[in-house]
Order: structure tokens, then C-alpha cells, then sequence
């Protein structure tokens, strides 16, 4: 998934109506504000209530449905094999918002703080805090990229990380 990749699909998001912010790899690298690595995938939270809108303008580009884990979070994949990996939100009236999970008494929350502004390829981009990022890494053995995004939010803003 390149830059012009997920730069494409937010404009196609933007026209059909939806909000959304940008997560995992792409999202740390949108807080950068420069590509840190090669990205597999795009992670998109949105809006539930605009599920159907969404999955119409990605459809609509080709995409089609290869899994389904809802309502913790769905993939539509390009004839090519690109991924966009989708985190539906529910949000309440104060700016937060939770996400299902698969232990339904624990769902992942996300404080009004959480939703921010970074860059990717010098266009502004809705994405998820580097606080929340970090948040979301933890409690699991992480993966090599996940050690790199890490260092690279601890080296640009100074943050303590849990690995």
C-alpha cells in the first residue's frame, strides 16, 4: 500500500461522505509525517453508523470483502491484493468513541484526544494520537515493525512505549 494508495482511497472515503482516521502503521507514519517503512495495509476507523457508505465507494473501487470479524473489524481487499483493514467505532456525544472487541466487556476506547491531524505525502490526513497508538500497542509479543513504529514515535515525540 503506497502513499498514493491511501491518499486515493481517503479522497474516495471524502467524496462518499465519510469520516474516518487513519491507524496502525500508516496513522504512526501520517504523525511523522513522512513514510518510516513499507506498509501490507491501511487501517481505517470509522464511523458505524456510515459502514454502508463506506464498503459502497471502496466496492465501488474494486474492493471486495475477505473478512469478517464484526463488529471488531472487517477487510476489503483489491483485485491486487491490497488491504484495507476496517475498525468500526461507535461515538458518543463528548468526542470519544468505543470499538467492539472480541471479549465484549472490554471494548477498545478511544478518549475525543485520540482523533488528530498528521500528513502523508504533505496532505493533512485524519489519524489516531500517538498516545492511542501507543495504547494499542500492548499486551501481545510484537513484530518487528511493531518494535520500528515504536522507536520511531519515542525518538519524534518523546513518549514512553511498552517495548
Amino acid at each position: 500500500m503506497t502513499a498514493d494508495d491511501v491518499l486515493t482511497v481517503l479522497a474516495l472515503l471524502r467524496e462518499a461522505e465519510t469520516d474516518i482516521w487513519v491507524g496502525g502503521g500508516w496513522g504512526i507514519d501520517a504523525l511523522l509525517g513522512k513514510q518510516t517503512r513499507d506498509h501490507r495495509d491501511l487501517d481505517l476507523m470509522h464511523r458505524q453508523e456510515q459502514e454502508p457508505k463506506v464498503v459502497a465507494a471502496l466496492t465501488a473501487a474494486g474492493f471486495t470483502e475477505t473478512v469478517n470479524w464484526r463488529p471488531v473489524r472487517f477487510v476489503l481487499t483489491a483485485p491486487d491484493g491490497r488491504e484495507i483493514d476496517l475498525h468500526p467505532l461507535v461515538f458518543a456525544e463528548d468526542g470519544s468513541a468505543v470499538q467492539a472487541s472480541l471479549e465484549p466487556s472490554r471494548p477498545f476506547v478511544y478518549p475525543a484526544s485520540a482523533f488528530v491531524t498528521g500528513r502523508i505525502a504533505g496532505t493533512p490526513v485524519p489519524c489516531l494520537s500517538a498516545e492511542q497508538q501507543v495504547h494499542f500497542h500492548q499486551g501481545y509479543e510484537p513484530t518487528d515493525r511493531d518494535r520500528h513504529d515504536m522507536a520511531e514515535l519515542r525518538h519524534a515525540f518523546g513518549i514512553t512505549t511498552h517495548f
